[in-house]
Order: structure tokens, then C-alpha cells, then sequence
């Protein structure tokens, strides 16, 4: 595979990806959050920005597409949902739309929740999906604007793709997930392995990103809010999955 792929630490908790197509020397960035630390990561790489391939519009998002644009020249694709809101877009996409850099295709999924025009961009030759703030390694967005239906549909969705699947999500909250997970799910002997990994990550000062659909699926409450065992432990027994995802999620609002 020549798609190479560097995670960029930004503002305080900021992930942004840079993605690098060795064969064509294409290079794209997964949303703009702080300009110096992408210009700074390409630089010393050599490489030379062509895309950025924005999720949703939040300006942790979007801050840095004009100024990156008027620097390097590169092409601003995002959601054509959001097109007013994604600052210097030049072509807006959605569900099913192919977007190429070099020579390396991702195809673009509809996943509004966290906001309503939330896309992700899933590389399937690279086994690589980038998922903006609608999922976290153990856990999911908070729902601005969309609702726990929209958000069940996409951990659904994200889920069905192979377990070895890298899962690039946008901020390094794994540790503050994994302490709400635990007071759910206290009996997951995965979670509570990851629990140690994690710790041990984050006191070297290492990234927990990405993470992997297989992971995921044994350890993160949101996708896997159709177990009778987490509805219980959330008083919701019976109910929808997306119930029971609604009634995490205020619950991960208050801790």
C-alpha cells in the first residue's frame, strides 16, 4: 500500500492526519485544526499539500483550510451538505461520492449526528477510516445537532467494516472515555486492558490514535448499545439500541 499516514498533534487535543500517496506524491490533511504544526509536519517530510478533506464544520475543524490553501494551493473537499459552513470549499461531497488522492480512492459516508453534515472518508485498499468527532476511541461525539438514531446507524455502520480496520478519530480523549466506560461497564475484561495500555501510552506521552474497529467493538459502549448487559446497566432493558445510545450519552454529558 502507498498510502503513508502521519497523525499530527494540534491545539490541545487536536489530531490532524496527514495522508501521503508515495507512488504520485499527493498529500492530504484530515481537517485543519492549527496551521503551524501541519506546515511544520509537511516540511520536515517534503511533502507537498494537494487536499484537505475537511469532516464537519467546527473551526477545530476548519480553521486552517484558507490559510493552508492560500499557502500550498491545495483543493478543499467536504461536505456539500455544509458547503456554507466549511470555509474555501471547492468541491462538497456525500454518501457514496469517490474522492482520489493520487492514486489511492476513499469513498465518503454520510455521518451525521455530531453535526448534520458530518461525512467520513473510509480507504478501503488502506484499511483506514477517518471519522471526525462522530466516534472516539471508546466513545462517540456529543450530538450538537443531530440525534442518538443518526449516531447508532453510524457506530452500526462503522462496525460491519474488518476488524483490522485504523480508526483515525480527532482528539485524544481515549483515557476520560475509558474512565466513563468502566463506570458502565466494570466487568469488561477488555476494557480494563485497555485501560492499562492506555494508561501506559499516555505516561510516555504516546498517541492512543488511531484505533481499531476490533478494539472498538469490545470496548466501546456506543457500538455496542444493542447489548442487553449495557442496557441493563443503564436502566434501559428492553429499549432500542438507539435508546439505549441516547441514555450513554446524556449520561457521558454529566460525568
Amino acid at each position: 500500500m502507498s498510502l503513508e499516514i502521519a497523525v499530527i498533534p494540534c491545539l490541545r487535543d487536536n489530531y490532524a492526519f496527514l495522508l501521503h500517496d508515495r507512488a504520485t506524491g499527493a498529500t492530504a490533511v484530515v481537517d485543519t485544526p492549527e496551521v503551524g504544526p501541519i506546515n511544520a509536519a509537511l516540511e520536515a517530510r517534503g511533502w507537498h499539500l494537494t487536499h484537505i478533506l475537511n469532516t464537519h464544520h467546527h473551526p477545530d475543524h476548519v480553521g486552517g483550510n484558507r490559510m493552508l490553501c492560500d499557502t500550498h494551493g491545495c483543493q478543499i473537499i467536504g461536505p456539500a451538505s455544509d458547503a456554507h459552513r466549511i470555509p474555501g470549499l471547492h468541491e462538497g461531497v456525500g454518501e457514496g461520492d469517490a474522492v482520489m488522492l493520487g492514486q489511492i480512492q476513499a469513498v465518503v459516508w454520510d455521518t451525521p449526528a455530531h453535526t448534520s453534515g458530518h461525512i467520513s472518508y473510509y480507504f478501503a485498499e488502506a484499511s483506514a477510516l477517518f471519522v471526525g468527532d462522530t466516534l472516539f476511541a471508546v466513545g462517540c461525539g456529543r450530538l450538537f445537532e443531530g440525534t442518538a438514531l443518526q449516531m447508532w446507524s453510524a457506530m452500526h455502520r462503522y462496525r460491519s467494516l474488518p476488524d483490522h480496520t485504523r480508526v483515525y478519530c480527532a482528539h485524544e480523549y481515549t483515557a476520560s472515555n475509558i474512565r466513563f466506560a468502566r463506570s458502565i461497564d466494570p466487568s469488561n475484561e477488555a476494557l480494563a486492558r485497555r485501560a492499562q495500555e492506555v494508561e501506559q501510552l499516555r505516561a510516555a506521552d504516546q498517541f492512543t490514535v488511531p484505533t481499531t474497529i476490533a478494539q472498538e467493538k469490545a470496548t466501546n459502549p456506543f457500538m455496542r448499545a444493542d447489548d442487553p448487559m449495557l442496557a441493563a446497566a443503564v436502566q434501559r432493558s428492553g429499549a432500542s439500541p438507539a435508546d439505549v445510545l441516547g441514555e450513554i450519552r446524556r449520561r457521558k454529558d454529566r460525568f
